[in-house]
């Protein structure tokens, strides 16, 4: 059948099908709280210490004992005995004052202490992939029969049903064919027999079924909650990707989902359920941290890191932040040991016979039958002796993997309980196996069915009694008995050399998209707040408020694309589009939702009515979801200036050298005040080898713009008294075509084999015939070898979700392609349109530099690809760019964690390339052991390594014929023309570092780099006046700038925005209808400690919320939970001084903290 759980039919790939689980309500027992195993308080420092003074010490404490008792009693180790309270109080996070600035990044600065980190695991795993029998992947799994003669063992079996909203069908299609079935079966099945359990993730679905649904239904929904029958696990709008998904858009899906199931259902989940996002990372750990989750599940790890932690019982863990020194990031994660969550492979290490206690696949079910050859039969009383005896004994079997007696089953797959007939056959069968065992004293077992919530609570409340530590285990004080891991699990590998390394570029445009919609959203979101806190009567309302449905749906379109099958790629080219279109609407609602604020916030809009158009547009404009956007030309007529108006969405004040384009070049900048501004001109340039120049112009000039504030500027023509903006020169190579010289440019030949570009602070030179950089030198004397190519690897085996390239990566630029150099004295651009095989190459490339006085963009080197794999000549290439420096990183180098953290990354020769291909959302850098180091910044996520000693390659496109056998069931054909662009940054640190290769800990970004990602990922938004103004009418100054002063330059704003717009009228003020969410990032002080541009202020010095805007009163101020739910500080694992913030506003957050705020603001009376 077409959605049947056959081979192939889910993301398995060919040894069995599998499902995913689904979520319940909380469970009304569930008051055990987190067990604060008491620990000495100077431990790390004794420890860190021992030979200086633990003589000392020991003698000291000894001679006291002696005066005191006479005989001395044997001193206690520092793994004190538990609690016996079972139900205590969570231990306060130790408090420790907030590192200074200087202190945080350097690159020495202290990490956690843990039991285990991945680095450990990958340095001592042989990846030998040895057959291990029954468990392929592991080994003969055997019992002595006597582990469960003191504590009996507690199975809890949890059926589950994964929904994913959109992949081989679209979310719509989806919901209609199964997922709506699936909740009314739920609910009429449990309704039953209370004795029944499940759970459900997916906030999406259950928020549309709910729409659908009866009052009687839903009633019954919220009952089966409230008694814990049924638990919401996660409860994010999505179960979202780890791998791509940017941190923002990680909070932003989880509130979503959170805020609406608390609305409605009234229940906060608290244990976390992800087992289908292609890899882990450990951002997602703390945010849910931060959310006042307690434990989360995870599946797809690499087969090889599974099979070394289950041989030494480690699948079950505390995930810990590798900064943190204090434990305030804890959680608990149990991790399944087996191959996939289908029932074949969660019951037990044998999936032969795992799958014939699927009863869905009995005969006159939809699923196809066992691919091993027995099937489940009927159970009766009869066989269930000899099935029960054989169901435990797999049971006991995956009990060995684990420390404790407690044990969870999983029971579900893909769109499982789809009718009564299949629940049904699940639940009968298993309550006679389950009445059975538990009827038998003598197996030493009970089993039931159960949730996460269920089985947590049992595990935890077993820990409390039981001692599972091993001997000099850290552990951790929140949970005892368990190991503590640091670390991520990338690259996911679920057999062979199979890793799933190819969704990190998967569909590259929509991974853009994705990104403009984010911080086209936070924008919108920052602007609804200022709307409605400057508003005081209910006509300025009504632009707001009447927006605020589509506000909301942009929200849950954004969360819905960060399922793990839509930013990773991985969907259906239907579902590809329905994705893209619904973004695409979403940013078009934006959009003209901003055009019309920045009328408001610059006193422009005073009518009362919002259904005026406004006299704005975006600067920037998509025709389609699936093509780039292109710039509005401005026509700039003689005698008239159009305005255009910039908003920074960053916190700090933004110098920048921008761009728009004209249509003709005779043209002046003014500022807001109708000074004259410095301008440059240049030709607009386009990917068309037989027409370079479009006819239009690009014109550049310097802006200010005040934080979170507007600034408006004029492109002006006639205006005697200004000069005009300075026309660059231009500089042709070009061995198959002359190139024709653009009006009013200088042009001339580029005669030698090199050519240079500059600016204030760097060379950079260009090797002319292949239009290729090659040497980056810097006024100071030093250089660096950036040598770039362009290649491209062929993969016959490569689809959405692997990349299994066949051999290496092929240069593919040949000499004489046509190069443009132009010359101005804000911008220097080279342009190449390299000559390739193909007639039409598939990408041409830009590199500029920067002049602008106190900016970022000085510092850095612009690379702009155009990329297009379009056409079957591409079929089954991937395409790249590699830089070959002279960094001697020895093949490490670091890549970021979802634009929050950085992860250190290490080539090794005992796994394929593909295996050393790890994911990067925003940044890559490598380290060499003289401090230089070589950054790449991106606005979109894709795929990078460090193959050889210096590389650094990216991955920009790939275009693949065939399946991967991983259920999608097509290639990835549908390619986009696509820009992508990175900032390229070269630094030498100015003090002593730490050596990369030998600490298994990340680096962080310097402060110049953590500034470039924001002015990257966060760009200024630019919006031109539909019609002109004549020169004759003096315009007033428009500006808007909100805050008292800038914030210090490492504290970023997540968020600014009003949670619920379609509520806030009804709010009352005390309910705090405003958010604001900060984070104090983590930099390296190794580097230059200023950013190289004017930074004074630091994170160090407090923040007052109440003072933080100029004409706004901040009232109510308290803190919250990230998914804004809970202000139990203790339950998210804060710091006390984070609590104490509601007295006096300060605000002082610890490097790397992500904290939220509720707020209400009000203008001053």
């Amino acid at each position: 059948m077409a959605f049947s759980s056959y081979i192939g039919s889910t993301r398995r790939g060919g040894w069995a099908n599998s499902l995913l689980p689904s979520s319940s309500a909380s469970n009304p027992k569930s008051k055990l709280t987190r067990k604060p195993r008491r620990r000495l308080f100077l431990r790390d420092f004794i420890f860190a210490n021992f030979f200086i003074i633990g003589l000392s010490i020991s003698l000291f404490l000894f001679l006291i004992v002696i005066l005191r008792y006479g005989v001395p009693t044997p001193l206690s180790t520092h793994f004190k005995s538990k609690s016996s309270t079972r139900f205590s109080k969570p231990r306060k996070p130790i408090s420790r004052k907030p590192v200074s600035a200087a202190d945080s990044g350097s690159a020495a600065a202290a990490g956690a202490t843990v039991d285990i980190t991945t680095k450990e695991l990958y340095d001592k795993i042989e990846f030998s992939d040895v057959d291990g029998g029954p468990w392929k992947q592991g080994w003969r799994v055997s019992y002595k029969g006597d582990e469960w003669d003191s504590e009996k063992l507690k199975v809890f079996v949890v059926p589950h049903s994964h929904n994913d909203p959109g992949w081989k069908l679209t979310v719509e299609e989806y919901y209609d064919r199964q997922s709506r079935h699936i909740l009314d079966t739920i609910v009429d099945t449990l309704s039953k027999d209370s004795r029944r359990k499940f759970i459900w993730e997916e906030m999406s679905y259950l928020e549309r079924w709910w729409r659908d649904s009866s009052d009687l239904k839903r009633e019954s929904f919220t009952n089966l909650v409230k008694n814990g029958q049924l638990e919401i696990v996660g409860g994010g709008w999505v179960m979202n990707d780890e791998a791509n998904s940017h941190y923002y858009a990680i909070i932003e899906q989880m509130t979503e989902g959170n805020m609406w199931l608390n609305e409605t259902v009234g229940v906060v989940p608290k244990n976390a359920w992800a087992i289908d996002p292609f890899g882990y990372s450990p951002t997602m750990a703390y945010l849910l941290r931060r959310m006042g989750f307690e434990n989360m599940l995870i599946q797809r790890t690499h087969y090889e890191l599974k099979k070394e932690l289950a041989l030494h019982k480690n699948l079950e863990y505390i995930w810990r932040q590798s900064w943190d020194v204090d434990e305030t990031t804890d959680i608990f994660v149990h991790m399944m040991p087996f191959y996939s969550y289908d029932i074949p492979h969660t019951c037990g290490p044998e999936p032969a016979i795992c799958c014939q206690f699927d009863f869905a696949r009995m005969r006159g079910f939809v699923y196809e039958l066992c691919p091993w050859g027995d099937n489940p039969v009927e159970t009766n009383q009869e066989n269930v002796q000899e099935r029960a005896l054989i169901l435990l004994d797999q049971y006991k079997k995956k009990s060995t993997l684990y420390r404790t007696n407690t044990l969870l089953i999983p029971l579900g797959d893909d769109f499982r309980y789809i009718s009564i007939d299949e629940a049904e056959a699940q639940f009968r069968n298993y309550q006679m196996l389950f009445d059975y065992i538990n009827s038998n004293p003598s197996l030493n077992t009970e089993v039931k069915f159960g949730t996460l919530e269920d089985y947590f609570w049992t595990l935890r409340e077993e820990a409390e009694r039981i001692n599972h530590s091993l001997p000099g285990e850290i552990g951790s004080g929140q949970v005892g008995g368990f190991p503590s891991l640091s670390g991520d699990f990338f690259t996911y590998a679920d057999r062979q050399q199979d890793y799933w390394s190819g969704y990190y570029v998967s569909r590259p445009f929509f991974k853009a998209v994705d990104r403009v919609l984010e911080q086209t959203l936070r924008t919108t979101d920052m602007m609804m707040a200022f709307l409605l806190g400057y508003c005081e009567r209910a006509q300025c309302e009504k632009l707001p408020m009447g927006f605020s449905y589509k506000l909301a749906a942009a929200r849950r379109n954004l969360a819905l694309f960060q399922h793990h099958d839509g930013v990773t790629g991985t969907a259906k080219d239907h579902v590809v589009l329905d994705y893209g279109t619904r973004m695409h609407t979403s940013l078009q609602d934006l959009q003209i939702f901003m055009s019309k604020a920045i009328e408001v916030l610059l006193g422009i809009r005073h009518e009362k009515n919002d259904n005026n158009p406004s006299q704005f547009e975006p600067e920037q404009v998509r025709s389609k979801y699936d093509v780039q956007p292109v710039h509005r030309a401005i026509m700039a007529r003689e005698g008239t200036r159009q305005s255009v108006v910039f908003f920074n969405p960053l916190g700090q004040t933004r110098e920048e050298v921008v761009m728009v384009i004209v249509n003709r070049p005779d043209v002046t900048v003014l500022d807001s005040n109708s000074t004259c501004v410095q301008s440059q001109i240049s030709p607009e340039l386009q990917h068309d080898k037989s027409k370079i120049f479009t006819g239009r112009h690009r014109v550049y000039w310097q802006v200010s713009v005040p934080a979170l504030g507007l600034q408006t500027y004029y492109i002006a023509n006639g205006l005697h008294g200004c000069e005009k903006a300075k026309p660059a020169k231009l500089r042709f190579f070009s061995k198959s075509s002359s190139l024709s010289c653009p009006t009013p440019y200088a042009c001339s030949k580029a005669d030698a084999d090199v050519a240079e570009i500059t600016n204030r602070h760097q060379i950079l030179t260009f090797d002319v015939k292949h239009g290729l950089l090659q040497k980056v030198s810097h006024k100071n004397g030093s250089q660096n070898v950036v040598g770039e190519e362009i290649a491209m690897y062929s993969s016959m085996g490569s689809g959405a979700y692997l990349f299994k390239p066949k051999g290496d990566a092929q240069l593919i630029i040949e000499e004489g392609g046509q190069l443009v150099i132009s010359e101005g004295p804000l911008v220097q651009e080279v342009y190449s349109y390299p000559r390739t095989e193909w007639e039409k190459s598939p990408i041409s490339h830009s590199t500029r530099v920067y002049n602008g006085e106190n900016t970022v963009q000085e510092f850095l080197i612009e690379k702009e690809y155009h990329v297009e794999l379009l056409g079957q000549e591409f079929d089954d290439k991937e395409l790249i760019v590699r830089y070959k420096t002279d960094v001697d990183n020895k093949r490490i180098f670091f890549s970021d964690l979802n634009g929050f953290q950085m992860s250190r990354r290490e080539t090794y020769d005992k796994i394929p390339v593909q295996g050393n291909y790890y994911p990067m959302p925003s940044l890559a850098f490598m380290q060499g052991s003289a401090g230089q180091r070589f950054s790449v910044h991106s606005r979109q996520s894709l795929g990078v390594a460090s193959l050889k000693s210096g590389w650094l390659e990216i991955m920009l496109d790939r275009r693949l014929v065939r399946d991967d056998g991983r259920g999608l069931g097509q290639g990835v054909m549908d390619n986009r023309a696509m820009n992508v662009i990175f900032h390229i940054v070269v630094e030498s640190n100015i003090s002593a570092t730490s050596n990369p290769v030998s600490s298994s800990l990340p680096l962080n970004p310097s402060l110049l780099s953590h500034r470039i990602s924001a002015h990257l990922n966060y760009p200024l938004h630019a919006f031109i006046a539909k019609k002109p103004e004549e020169l004759s009418v003096q315009p007033p100054p428009r500006s808007f700038s909100p805050l008292a002063a800038p914030l210090p330059c490492d504290l970023h704003i997540v968020s600014f925005k009003v949670p619920q717009p379609l509520k806030y009228t009804q709010q009352p003020l005390e309910d705090s209808r405003f958010a604001l969410i900060l984070q104090r990032q983590n930099w390296d002080s190794s580097y230059c400690r200023k950013g190289r541009s004017g930074c004074t202020r630091f994170a160090d010095e407090t923040v007052n919320l109440f003072y933080m805007f100029k004409d706004l009163m901040v009232l109510n101020a308290r803190v919250t939970s990230l998914n804004l739910l809970h202000e139990d500080m203790d339950m998210l694992g804060y710091t006390e001084q984070f609590g104490d913030l509601a007295q006096d506003g300060h605000v002082l957050i610890s490097p790397m903290e992500i904290q939220a705020y509720k707020l209400e603001l009000r203008p001053p009376k």
